[in-house]
């Protein structure tokens, strides 16, 4: 595989990395369902999204209060995956999909959060429980859910960003299967 080793003219390793996670973006970015990562992944995504898509090692071990081998670990299987780009002894950079799906991380976690508030739990006890369940809850799922909230654009601990897919539905019974918009919030959720 001597090819895909960079010339270093000009342009940094740690660049190269980078542009060839670029690529891979390309070939990864596809219909995902949510469901693809382990809690403890999540995790990780979710704080590197709250951290402006980068942070050290050290950071995300002291953020979590593990040892920094443990998140070494994970970062690399998050790296094989797409979802990261890390240099050893650098910073870990969510990739294009990594910031994608990031971002659903985040809607997911607000949305169920919401949805919990509604039954008389606090912001925080909201927070938390939302934390431990949501893994379990599809990108389909999570895209009804708003649905059914009718768009927020708040949740209790940040903005919600939507997904495309959340915004347009085919409406139940529609001869024509076009997709609408969906913003009043009484659309019947199938």
């Amino acid at each position: 595989m001597m090819h895909l080793l960079p010339v270093r003219i000009g342009i940094s390793w740690y660049i190269t990395k980078i542009l060839m996670s670029l690529r891979i973006d390309t070939l990864v970015m596809q219909d995902y369902s949510g469901l693809e990562l382990t809690p403890a992944k999540v995790r990780y995504l979710k704080y590197l999204s709250e951290s402006g898509g980068r942070a050290r090692v050290s950071e995300i071990a002291q953020g979590f209060g593990v040892d920094p081998s443990t998140v070494t670990r994970t970062v690399r299987e998050l790296a094989r995956e797409g979802f990261v780009v890390h240099e050893r002894y650098g910073e870990v950079l969510l990739t294009g999909f990594g910031s994608e799906y990031g971002a659903f991380l985040l809607r997911r976690h607000r949305i169920l959060g919401l949805i919990l508030s509604h039954y008389g739990l606090s912001g925080s006890e909201a927070c938390d429980e939302a934390s431990r369940i949501e893994s379990c809850l599809s990108r389909n799922a999570v895209n009804k859910m708003c649905r059914s909230l009718g768009h927020p654009t708040e949740g209790l601990c940040g903005e919600i960003c939507h997904d495309p897919l959340c915004r347009t539905w085919t409406g139940a019974g529609s001869d024509t299967g076009e997709e609408s918009e969906a913003g009043t919030g009484h659309e019947k959720v199938s």
